[in-house]
C-alpha cells in the first residue's frame, strides 16, 4: 500500500468584496506520487491600491507552483524543486510589478507542503500557517515573516513578489498514520485560538472541517477573506522513497558469468570489466538481438546493492547522447541484481592515453567539449559526478565521448549527505582530499585534470597516492610539456585546475563556452601565485619578524643619542 490522504478546502470572500486567497492540492498516482509525492499550498495575495493584484499574484503562484513542480527532475530534492519554482514565479511577479511602474502590487504568502513516501516537507513565506494535528497535540510548522512591532504585525517583512531577492523558509519531518495537516490564511487564524483550530479540524472529516474553520473564522470577527485546507493521513507506504528505489533488493548478484551463459534474457558475449566492487559483461538480448552491457555487484554486501539500485534510478533519468541509456526492466523481468544499459564499441581515454596516443590540441578540445556538455547534463539533474577521469570516459567509434560509472555519483534527492570521500585521488579537488563534500566546482577540476593530462600525459600536480597528503602548489603550466598548447587553452586549464575553488569556472556552461570561444577568450591566469596568496602565514611572520628587528634598531639609535 502507498500514501493515501483525504482532503478537503474551503475559501470564503469574508467582509471583502473579493477573495485574493487561492489553495489548491495535487495527488497523482502511481509513481508519479511515489517519486514527488502529493502538494498542498494556500496563498493569500497582498492588497494594493491598483487592485485586483494580489488575487492574480496568489492564483499565479499556486498554479505555477502545482504545474512546475512536477516538471522538475525526479532527480531533485523537495526544498530545492521547490526554490526553483517559487524563485522563478517571484522573479515574472517582480518583473511584471515593474512594468506597471508598481501601480498593481503582484505580492502574495504562501504555505506549501509536500507530501512523499513517510516524509513531509513545508515551504513558507509570508503569514499564512501550517498546523499539523498529531496525538491531540497541535504544533505550528511555520513562522509569520511579519515585523514584531506590536502595531506592525500585519506589515509582511517577507512575500512572492515583494522583492527580488526571495527567501524561503524550508522544514521537514517523518509523517503518521492519523496526522492532520491544516493549511490556513491569515483571515482564519488571527481570530481562532490554536486549540480551536485544532478541536475542529479533528472534529469532522477534511472537507466539513475545512467549512468548519472558514465559517468559525468569520462569526469570530475575521477582516480578511478566509481559506482552509486540511489533508489527513490515512495509510502510509511501508518504505520511503529509498525503499522503492531498492525495490529489488531481496535479489542477488549472479555468480561470476562466462561466455554463453545466460541471465534472465541477456546471453553473455564476454566479460567487460572487473573492479573491486562491480562486474561489467556483453551481452545480447534475446528477444531483440541487440547489444548492451550488463552491470552487478563482484559479492553482495548490502550497501553495495543499494548502492547499484541508486545508480540505476539515476542513470535512467539521464537522458542525453553523451551518457550510456538504461534500458528499463520491469517488475518480474529480473531474477538476479543488475541493470543494463546499451553497448558502444569504443574505448576508455585511458586506454588510448596508455597505448600512447598524442592527441592534437583540436582533438583534446573535441574530448573536452563532449564532457563538459555531459557534466553539465549532470548537474542540471543536480547530481554531481565525483569521480570523473579518463578511465570512464569511452570515446565512441562513432566520436561521442560517453561518461561511464555513476556508481559513487551523489544527488541531493537520493542520498542523504555524501558518504566519505570517493573518487580517484590524482583527480579530486584539494579541498575535497582536505575532507570537504564534493560540489560543482570539484566535478569541473576533474574535467581540468583530464583535460591537462591529454594534452601533456601528466597530472598538473603530481601523480597523488590514496596514502599521500598533498601540499598544493602551483599547477605546473602545460606549456612546461608541450610548446603547441595555445595561451588561451593553458589559461582554461589552469583555471579549471586552480587550487583554490572560488579562482575555478563557477558552472559546467561557464567552462564549455570559454572552450568554445577559444582564442576570443578574454581572461588570463597567472602561471605562478602571488606570495601573499602562496604562503600567507611565512610572509606576515616575516613582516613581523623584520619590523621588531626595525623597531629594536630604531630604539637603540635612540637610546644612544639620548645618553650622548
Amino acid at each position: 500500500m502507498g500514501l493515501e490522504i483525504v482532503a478537503g478546502h474551503a475559501t470564503l470572500p469574508g467582509p471583502r468584496d473579493h477573495n485574493e486567497d487561492f489553495c489548491g492540492l495535487v495527488a497523482p498516482a502511481g509513481i508519479e506520487r511515489d517519486t514527488k509525492g502529493v502538494i498542498a499550498v494556500v496563498a493569500d495575495g497582498v492588497a494594493g491600491e491598483g487592485g485586483g493584484g494580489g488575487r492574480h499574484a496568489s492564483e499565479y503562484t499556486v498554479r505555477g507552483l502545482l504545474a512546475d513542480y512536477y516538471a522538475t527532475p525526479d532527480t531533485w530534492a523537495i526544498p530545492y524543486a521547490l526554490d526553483k519554482v517559487l524563485n522563478a514565479v517571484n522573479r515574472w511577479l517582480v518583473a511584471q510589478s515593474t512594468a506597471h511602474r508598481n501601480t498593481v502590487s503582484l505580492a502574495t504568502t504562501l504555505s506549501a507542503l509536500v507530501l512523499r513516501g513517510r516524509r513531509y516537507v513545508v515551504a513558507h513565506v509570508g503569514d499564512s500557517r501550517i498546523y499539523r494535528l498529531r496525538g491531540g497535540e497541535v504544533t505550528q510548522l511555520t513562522r509569520d515573516h511579519v515585523w514584531d512591532h506590536p502595531d506592525l504585525r500585519h506589515v509582511l517583512t517577507r512575500a512572492i513578489g515583494l522583492d527580488a531577492g526571495l527567501v524561503v523558509d524550508y522544514g521537514d519531518g517523518d509523517l503518521a498514520m492519523g496526522d492532520r495537516f491544516v493549511l490556513l490564511t491569515d483571515g482564519v487564524w488571527s481570530v481562532l485560538p490554536a486549540p480551536r483550530i485544532a478541536r475542529l479540524a479533528a472534529e469532522y472529516d477534511p472537507a466539513a472541517a475545512a467549512g468548519a474553520l472558514c465559517r468559525a473564522a468569520l462569526e469570530a470577527g475575521a477582516a480578511d477573506n478566509v481559506t482552509a485546507l486540511v489533508v489527513r493521513i490515512d495509510a502510509l507506504p511501508q518504505g520511503d522513497l529509498r525503499d522503492s528505489i531498492a525495490q529489488a533488493h531481496s535479489l542477488a548478484p549472479p555468480p561470476p558469468l562466462e561466455a554463453g551463459a545466460c541471465v534472465d534474457r541477456f546471453e553473455v558475449i564476454a566479460p567487460l570489466h572487473v573492479s573491486r566492487a562491480t562486474r561489467l559483461y556483453k551481452v545480447r538480448d534475446r528477444a531483440s538481438g541487440r547489444m548492451l552491457v550488463l552491470k552487478t555487484l563482484n559479492g553482495g554486501e548490502r550497501a553495495d546493492a543499494t548502492a547499484l539500485l541508486t545508480e540505476e534510478w539515476m542513470a535512467r533519468r539521464v537522458c542525453s547522447e553523451f551518457f550510456p541509456e538504461v534500458v528499463p526492466l520491469g517488475p518480474g523481468e529480473r531474477s538476479a541484481l543488475y541493470y543494463v544499459m546499451s553497448h558502444h564499441a569504443g574505448h576508455t581515454l585511458e586506454a588510448a592515453l596508455d597505448a600512447g596516443r598524442h592527441f592534437s590540441v583540436a582533438e583534446a578540445v573535441a574530448c573536452a567539449v563532449q564532457v563538459v556538455k555531459g557534466v553539465a547534463v549532470l548537474h542540471r539533474l543536480n547530481i554531481l559526478h565525483r569521480d570523473l577521469k579518463p578511465a570512464n570516459l569511452l570515446q565512441g567509434d562513432d566520436g561521442i565521448v560517453r561518461i561511464l560509472d555513476l556508481g559513487v555519483a551523489f544527488n541531493g534527492g537520493v542520498h542523504d549527505a555524501p558518504d566519505g570521500i570517493p573518487g580517484t585521488p590524482s583527480y579530486m579537488a584539494p579541498e575535497v582530499l582536505a575532507g570537504q563534500p564534493a560540489s560543482v566546482r570539484s566535478d569541473l577540476y576533474a574535467v581540468g585534470v583530464t583535460l591537462y593530462q591529454l594534452l601533456t600525459h601528466r597530472y598538473p600536480y603530481g601523480e597523488i597516492e590514496p596514502f599521500q597528503h598533498p601540499r598544493f602548489g602551483d599547477a605546473v603550466p602545460p606549456t612546461r610539456y608541450r610548446r603547441d598548447v595555445p595561451a588561451w587553452l593553458e589559461s582554461i586549464v589552469l583555471k579549471a585546475v586552480a587550487r583554490d575553488p572560488r579562482r575555478r569556472f563557477e558552472t559546467a556552461e561557464e567552462l564549455l563556452l570559454a572552450l568554445q570561444r577559444g582564442p576570443q577568450n578574454e581572461f588570463y591566469v597567472p602561471r605562478r601565485t602571488a606570495v601573499a596568496e602562496r604562503e600567507p602565514v611565512r610572509l606576515w611572520a616575516g613582516i613581523a619578524i623584520i619590523s621588531v628587528v626595525l623597531n629594536i634598531a630604531l630604539l637603540y639609535v635612540l637610546l644612544v643619542h639620548g645618553a650622548r
